[in-house]
């Protein structure tokens, strides 16, 4: 008897819940959900200081950094998440990206109740229906960054399936090159190898074609390899071509700022601001360049072509 008056209550409470969603009114669990609080009449209202690390979250994504870097730099920072606790996992800063109710819309019935008695939720793959509203509520981050964003995690995916990179957005401060050293001989990536030695002076780390020993017993690809320290200068170099040729590249930005693709609008007006009052620089820039580089092409060691995440390309010869 008991556990059919469960069955009942849950049934009943189901019902009202879906009804609700039919008429557009949204109900969301804001205890595991950061930058927004419950209202006063259950409504969603911002809650400015989380709402702050959501929109440091997303520029952070645009400005090239991925997921397993923008939650290692929150932890070390100690900057705390819904849980209150300062750490954060990638699986979490990739949902907060992909997550509708950010841009003021809310997408209903994502998961649904299977077993009344263990409340266990699944996944909802078209066994019920699901309900999208539009500005169903304040938004924390504009229309068009979020738009920007799942462009730019297709983009991103897309690279890794063309050039069989496993593992997405694993470059880091430390080894910025990681999945981004195309072979320019066969289109694999080039994977980064310490040249050990007893004297320290002489140890190199050096990045070579994956595809150069594939094969036993049969030559792999012949594509030479590249010292770590001459992709630092390859980038300098290519940075400063854009500098020296600025009104080139204004110009054709000038164009792309009120392009129909999110992406493109951001990333024009994101490199005007890079380089309008940028000058030559001698140095490697981290952050400029997750900013601006998608790849380099390498060709027999000392030919690079530099692709930046505008489609421009520029040629660098190493001497």
């Amino acid at each position: 008897m008991q556990q059919d008056e469960s069955r009942s209550i849950s049934e009943n409470s189901t019902w009202g819940i879906r009804r609700k969603y039919e008429q557009g009114k949204i109900s969301v669990n804001c205890t595991k959900f950061l930058g927004y609080d419950k209202g006063e009449y259950g409504n969603l209202v911002i809650n400015e200081k989380q709402a702050k690390i959501v929109r440091r979250i997303y520029t952070d994504y645009l400005d090239g950094k991925g997921t397993n870097r923008i939650a290692r730099e929150l932890g070390d920072e100690e900057i705390k998440g819904w849980n209150g606790k300062s750490k954060w996992y990638e699986s979490t800063i990739r949902k907060m990206l992909s997550n509708e109710k950010y841009k003021g819309d809310a997408l209903l019935q994502k998961t649904y109740t299977v077993d009344f008695l263990t409340k266990k939720r699944v996944k909802n793959k078209g066994e019920i229906p699901k309900y999208y509203v539009e500005e169903s509520h304040p938004a924390i981050i504009d229309k068009a960054i979020w738009e920007a964003v799942q462009l730019e995690i297709e983009r991103r995916r897309a690279f890794a399936e063309k050039y069989g990179i496993v593992k997405l957005d694993y470059a880091t401060v430390d080894n910025p090159f990681a999945g981004r050293i195309i072979c320019g001989c066969c289109g694999s990536t080039f994977g980064r190898k310490v040249w050990n030695s007893t004297d320290d002076r002489l140890r190199r780390v050096v990045w070579r074609c994956n595809k150069k020993y594939e094969v036993k017993g049969k030559k792999g690809c012949k594509n030479k390899h590249i010292d770590d320290k001459a992709l630092y200068k390859v980038f300098v170099e290519a940075f400063n071509v854009m500098v020296q040729n600025k009104c080139y590249f204004m110009e054709k930005w000038s164009f792309r700022k009120d392009d129909v693709n999110a992406l493109v609008r951001y990333k024009a007006g994101e490199f005007i601001k890079i380089i309008e009052d940028a000058e030559v620089i001698e140095e490697f820039d981290i952050d400029i360049y997750f900013r601006i580089i998608e790849k380099m092409i390498v060709f027999e060691g000392n030919r690079i072509i530099v692709g930046l995440l505008d489609g421009t390309e520029v040629e660098v010869l190493i001497e």
